[in-house]
């Protein structure tokens, strides 16, 4: 089946569009666009429906590292054989890549090779998003694990480290959900295409939409290994903060301890009572003084002997 005719503006790219904005499109191509409610829409099927030759598909956008705070946002595309229209309501890099490069991009020359463009640079933001948070994670294993220091330095420090290095790896797992979320749309979107759309897409086309797809994988096996690093690193963490605490515990224990007995004996000699032979003695104020410091040494020796201290 021919391709139809190309009009000369084959993609229309929305950010964040008002309802004229909207209005105008509609009326100047006879297409009915989706409006904000419906791409948040998570359902499979309102995510990825066809009437007529047209087909409407939309996904999450994946937020920035730095902006991880804000809520996703959807990107719609209005896929026909004569236009593409994309709504978007934030920022993307792909995409002004793209936008740069359409007058020189020679595969940017209809709808359907702009939509396959447009997937193939969003494939390649995944992929560099993933090699970001994939150093970043190494960069916090190598810190948790290789601390620089002394021990008296590590102690002085760890507790602040530990908890930077666990809102650095919430981070990173929040920064991983929101990809695999993009990367299993872009998969959805590039398979539901070459499935429902082979009758008029043009070859080369499909067999690019196809090594899309193929790529898409690769990335969310890539993802999944990390998000198991991250799992890692959270528990490795976390064991570290339950040591460090332990440490500190037994601390506190101990002094108690050493502590008890000599509080008892200054307490007993301390005591008013008229009869306590060992106020009448020469060396009694020696002998009260020595059984203060035995008592103390007495229970650190045994200590460091069992190796708790």
């Amino acid at each position: 089946m021919s391709v139809p005719a190309q009009p000369r503006n084959f993609w229309v790219d929305l950010l964040a569009p008002t309802p004229e904005q909207i209005a105008a499109v509609e009326a100047e191509y006879g297409l009915r666009l989706p409006g904000r409610a419906q791409l948040d829409e998570i359902e499979n099927s309102s995510r990825l429906k066809i009437a007529g030759d047209t087909l409407f598909l939309s996904m999450p956008a994946a937020a920035p590292s730095d902006a991880l705070e804000a809520a996703p946002t959807p990107i719609g595309f209005v896929l026909s054989p004569t236009v593409l229209v994309t709504l978007r309501y934030v920022e993307s890099h792909a995409f002004d890549l793209v936008r740069q490069g359409l007058g020189k991009e020679a595969r940017c020359f209809n709808s359907a090779s702009t939509f396959a463009t447009l997937l193939e640079a969003m494939v390649d933001a995944g992929a560099d998003s993933l090699e970001r948070i994939a150093a970043q994670l190494g960069s916090i294993s190598r810190t948790v694990f290789r601390p620089q220091g002394g021990r008296s330095a590590r102690v002085a420090a760890m507790n602040r480290l530990l908890r930077a290095m666990l809102s650095q790896v919430g981070d990173a797992g929040e920064s991983l959900s929101r990809s695999r979320e993009s990367l299993m749309a872009l998969q959805r979107m590039s398979g539901f295409t070459i499935e429902s759309w082979a009758e008029w897409l043009p070859h080369d086309v499909e067999i690019r939409l196809k090594t899309v797809r193929k790529d898409v994988n690769s990335l969310t096996d890539f993802e999944s290994h990390l998000s198991g690093k991250v799992q890692f690193l959270l528990d490795a963490i976390l064991g570290f903060i339950n040591t460090e605490q332990n440490e500190i515990f037994k601390v506190l224990t101990i002094a108690s301890v050493v502590g008890i007995p000599p509080t008892f004996i200054a307490s007993m000699y301390g005591m008013n009572f008229q009869h306590m032979p060992e106020l009448s003695w020469a060396w009694g104020y020696a002998y009260g003084l020595s059984l203060i410091a035995i008592s103390t040494i007495v229970p650190i020796v045994w200590f460091k002997w069992r190796g708790w201290w």
